[in-house]
């Protein structure tokens, strides 16, 4: 169960400027921090298949897709091999970007959600190209809302300004609203629309239905596992340090802002927070097994980090894992 303490912000974020505003900034941050860092007219978040075959390299266990294997070379060289291959020059990307409750909590100078909003502009600035397009769907308490797929940045301004300027639920004070639709109704979505080889970002905090077990299956990893199939997909984690580790404040109430339970907690008891602490931790490891086990690439923001700059890491480390001629197995930025 998702909970949180009431938010604060020591400092002003985003959500302290009208939406106009937000997506000005945000336009100059990505420009700022982002521009220049891929060259060539056709730029993207990973280095991906696509239609034109590129050479052979080594086989990387547990990192490279058995159906990619260049048998040819393999026999050859007695060394499994597999087939690289250049991007398509015409790169369709779909969003899904998780607008839930859980998503509207922060402690620092973004929240979850100003977080993922940034998130999505960075995807559109390197997935921008000659006809290129982007398209979204997005989870919100009312429904699954959608954003047909577009080139230009027009359309790229219009989804950013629309979710900026959604309207807050405040989480449990709108538990008694009908049941919103799960990461698993969002991910089919996004299956049904995605009818070409692409690009999928799916940007959420990944608690929906996380099991208390850690050997069991969320509810949406069956649907992620089918997006992998077929797409490449990137998974970008949001989480806030406060869901990783309580302070010691004293009594605090916790909430579930997907259901609005409540629970009252001492938090100058030590051995809690170390509880919650390594239950926290033990979550996050959760999350990131079962999108390495979907076949998902994993970046990791938080919203006390730079943003950017993490983003930025993430796509040096995807080229030169790709680049690289031996197995060199690694995670997320």
């Amino acid at each position: 169960m998702r909970r949180r303490a009431a938010p604060t912000r020591p400092e002003p974020g985003l959500a302290d400027l009208a939406p106009d505003q937000r997506l000005r900034r945000l336009e100059l941050t990505v420009a700022r921090r982002l521009d220049g860092l891929l060259h060539g007219q056709y730029r993207g978040l990973l280095p991906g298949p696509g239609s034109e075959v590129a050479g052979s390299r080594e086989y990387r266990p547990g990192e490279d897709e058995v159906r990619r294997m260049d048998w040819a070379v393999t026999a050859r060289t007695t060394v499994p091999h597999v087939r690289e291959v250049d991007a398509d020059r015409e790169l369709t990307t779909w969003l899904l970007v998780d607008a839930s409750p859980s998503m509207e909590y922060g402690t620092a100078t973004l929240d979850k959600r100003e977080l993922a909003v940034a998130a999505v502009a960075a995807v559109g600035f390197l997935t921008a190209g000659v006809g290129n397009r982007l398209g979204a769907q997005v989870l919100t308490p009312d429904g699954l809302r959608r954003f047909p797929a577009r080139g230009g940045r027009t359309h790229l301004l219009g989804l950013l300004r629309a979710l900026l300027g959604a309207p807050r639920t405040g989480g449990y004070e709108e538990a008694t609203a009908p049941t919103p639709p799960s990461l698993a109704d969002g991910l089919a979505g996004v299956q049904r629309v995605a009818t070409r080889r692409g690009l999928v970002v799916v940007v959420s905090d990944f608690l929906d239905g996380l099991p208390d077990d850690p050997d069991a299956a969320p509810p949406w990893e069956a649907a992620l596992r089918r997006l992998a199939v077929r797409h490449q997909v990137l998974a970008v984690e949001v989480t806030d340090p406060r869901e990783l580790e309580l302070p010691d404040i004293g009594l605090i109430t916790l909430v579930d802002p997907e259901t609005g339970r409540r629970r009252e907690v001492w938090t100058g008891d030590r051995a809690l927070r170390e509880r919650y602490a390594q239950a926290a931790a033990a979550q996050r490891d959760q999350v990131r097994d079962v999108l390495r086990r979907a076949g998902a690439a994993h970046l990791a923001l938080r919203t006390d980090r730079d943003w950017a700059a993490d983003i930025v890491r993430h796509v040096h480390h995807q080229r030169r894992l790709a680049a690289a001629p031996a197995p060199a197995r690694g995670g997320g930025a």
